[in-house]
């Protein structure tokens, strides 16, 4: 009798254990997903006015490594021309922001804001590949892809965490030029800035 109740405490002791270690797996796959999702979600907003992407863009951003890198899928407009219909615009856009002074408890400054981004007109009028109905080698260009490198500064202020549900705001500037312009640039020495550069500004809502 007395054998047959410790084999009982055994096999009870290997269930519990068992189960016991499921529980441990099962938590630790949830955390694994909450983890993944959580740092799926956008950490700011963004709306640019110009910069070659549209007269105005949003879009959500992620900022990661110590907030020194930032991605942001931006979302642009095109208004319409004498000679154009309205159109949409998608950018892909790389922040690097190398360091950050904090004036106070409220201010800080970035100094430098770099980095590139690819951008693409939404509209069957352009395309990546030239049409057959051109000569070979007519367009050396996509004339719907462009890639852009850019440079400028930022400011924040750090929102109150009782009285705002955005974390901070920023304010940037942006100088930038595309492959097409820098090439011009290159092979024209006539050329000035204003022919191949492209002043933006921007606000940046951080959420989370």
């Amino acid at each position: 009798m007395t054998l047959s109740i410790f084999r009982m405490e055994i096999i009870l002791l290997f269930i519990c254990g068992n189960l016991f270690g499921q529980e441990i797996s099962y938590d630790k796959h949830i955390q694994q997903y909450t983890s993944t999702w959580n740092s799926l979600i956008p950490r700011y907003a963004k709306i640019q006015y110009a910069g070659s992407m549209g007269m105005f863009s949003v879009g959500p951003g992620w900022n990661y490594g110590h907030n020194h890198w930032e991605t942001d899928l931006l979302f642009g407009f095109v208004p319409r021309y004498s000679d154009q219909h309205a159109m949409a615009t998608f950018t892909l856009k790389q922040n690097y922001l190398p360091w950050s002074i904090s004036i106070n408890k409220h201010f800080s400054f970035d100094p430098l804001a770099t980095g590139l981004y690819l951008n693409t007109l939404l509209d069957k009028d352009f395309w990546v590949k030239q049409p057959e109905r051109y000569p070979k080698n007519y367009y050396t260009f996509s004339t719907r892809i462009r890639a852009h490198i850019f440079i400028g500064q930022r400011f924040t202020f750090l929102l109150p965490k009782e009285k705002s549900w955005h974390k901070s705001l920023s304010i940037f500037y942006e100088l930038s030029t595309c492959d097409m312009y820098l090439i011009s640039a290159l092979g024209n020495r006539y050329l000035k800035p204003k022919d191949y550069l492209s002043l933006s500004f921007g606000l940046k809502m951080q959420i989370l």
